[in-house]
């Protein structure tokens, strides 16, 4: 079973990594970072865990790998 990541952990990684607040709508956060190619990432707050699946898409929308995250 992989390891299930908090919200504010996923958060606090995508800062460090140029992820910058852009605007919240109900429980979602959406994250840009500006460079040669604009990424958006949205993540559900206040979660304790995030699902496997919707990790996954994180990691997908931000172009970071799981080990970015350990």
């Amino acid at each position: 079973m992989p390891k299930l990541y908090s919200s504010s952990h996923i958060l606090k990684v995508l800062d460090k990594h140029g992820f910058v607040f852009i605007s919240q709508k109900g429980s979602h956060i959406k994250l840009r970072k500006s460079g040669e190619v604009t990424l958006t990432v949205i993540v559900p707050a206040n979660r304790k865990e995030i699902p496997a699946g919707t990790f996954h898409s994180i990691l997908r929308q931000s172009a970071l790998t799981e080990g970015d995250f350990k």
